[in-house]
């Protein structure tokens, strides 16, 4: 146990026990890190804290009334308990807005080009810093978030998720579209792909809560008058090597096991396919890997000239959408009401990272029964062989891809829409 914990025990023995105790002399980083648990402690007091997975709550409620009447259990053990969970709770949360309102205009630009409305290529150009950079840059900003989270430097963090998206590297989208190759560098006689990581949402998360740790590793041994040099550079470096040629490879090996499975699924019979994809898709999502899926429609359009993996993952993506409303309309306060809301108007658009990390992943219910509405759905696309004439675009603004097969996918947004509401507002109840 570190030095901060020991000062922290002891200071939660003195305020609790009316004990004296000393704490131990450290640094004023340290000492500021300290008064950050005892923040987190006061802002959650015994007796309220809650977890957003009801089933993990009731656990920890059971586990709170056994530590209670045990004298062997100690009291700090339970406020260390609430310190991990208030830290492990708001990791995204300073992401949510910007994501809401870029997702918003990115799916009204889809919608408006969807309608034959005209372009000039300045507008569009300004229209893409717009809508795209949030989301090109999303390992930045869930790098800043879980550094700052987890007690790191957050500009530490930006500079780190930059660099998984950084120009020299081939970026991601094209990659999928067939534009681009990965990087390969030799590290042992073993050839590694080394690409950019536009969109996704596991390196970066996995890389901050790695790199917070190392930067307090660091600054165990580290001296304070080369602190501010050393300790930086050492925990940029030793991070970045670690997205770039251990998280990265195995990404990389996961989007082209995804991309032959998703084939495989999409031919078998009966609608089983589709059941399996709209299952699994937003998943899939959750991990930042799904562009691969662009090369997959590509392919089919080129061949086949028409779309079946846009009319299933249609299915998915608007049945995230139903679990969000119903997580909004179940929900009292009026501001969590409201960011709900807004956070679940893009999935109908096509885009749903607002609504998922938002909303239904933090709860865990409403996505697990997104995922199920999104299954039933692309059941019924597969089955009925439903296929857009075009790709890129879903929902309300895929409608044009479906007008001559507009009822059956009206039935597909409607089944997964009304699926997952139904589920969500029947069995979850929000914990305010």
């Amino acid at each position: 146990m570190n030095i901060i914990y020991r000062n922290l025990f002891a200071k939660l023995r003195s305020d609790n026990f009316d004990t004296r105790e000393t704490l131990e002399p450290m640094s004023a980083f340290k000492m500021q890190k300290l008064m950050g648990l005892m923040k987190n402690i006061a802002d959650m007091p015994a007796g309220e804290v809650k977890l957003n997975n009801s089933m993990l709550n009731t656990r920890f409620k059971r586990m709170q009334q056994r530590a209670a009447t045990q004298h062997t259990t100690s009291r700090e053990t339970i406020y260390l308990v609430r310190i991990i969970i208030s830290n492990l709770n708001a990791t995204l949360t300073h992401d949510i807005p910007v994501l809401v309102a870029t997702g918003l205009f990115m799916g009204l630009r889809g919608a408006a080009q969807s309608l034959g409305i005209e372009m000039s290529d300045n507008l569009l150009r300004m229209s893409q810093i717009l809508t795209d950079t949030a989301f090109a840059f999303l390992p930045a900003l869930v790098c800043w978030s879980t550094m700052n989270r987890f007690g790191g430097t957050p500009v530490i963090g930006i500079v780190l998720g930059l660099m998984l998206v950084a120009p020299q590297l081939p970026n991601a989208y094209a990659i999928a579209a067939g534009d681009a190759v990965p990087l390969s560098m030799d590290i042992l006689g073993i050839p590694i792909p080394v690409v950019g990581y536009q969109g996704s949402v596991l390196p970066a998360l996995v890389l901050g809560i790695f790199a917070a740790r190392l930067q307090k590793w660091f600054k165990t041994f580290v001296p304070d008058i080369i602190d501010l040099i050393v300790t930086p550079f050492l925990t940029l470096f030793v991070s970045m090597l670690l997205g770039l040629l251990i998280i990265g490879p195995i990404m990389h090996t996961l989007e082209i096991g995804i991309f032959g499975a998703v084939r495989a699924f999409l031919e078998l019979p009966y609608g089983i396919g589709g059941f399996i994809v709209g299952g699994v898709h937003q998943v899939i999502v959750v991990f930042g890997v799904h562009h691969v899926f662009n090369a997959l429609e590509v392919q089919l359009l080129a061949s086949t000239g028409l779309d079946p993996f846009n009319a299933i993952i249609t299915g998915a993506i608007v049945a995230q959408g139903g679990a969000a409303v119903a997580v909004a309309a179940r929900t009292h306060d009026a501001k969590k009401r409201a960011l709900y809301i807004s956070s679940a108007v893009p999935a109908f658009l096509g885009i749903t990272e607002p609504a998922i990390f938002g909303i239904n992943l933090r709860f865990m219910k409403p996505f697990i029964y997104g995922l199920v509405g999104g299954a039933c759905a692309g059941a019924i696309a597969g089955f009925l062989h439903l296929a857009g004439t075009g790709m890129g675009i879903t929902v309300l603004p895929g409608t044009l891809l479906y007008l001559d097969h507009l009822p059956e996918y009206i039935l597909v947004n409607a089944v997964g829409f009304g699926v997952a509401f139904g589920l969500t507002f029947t069995f979850f109840r929000p914990e305010e």
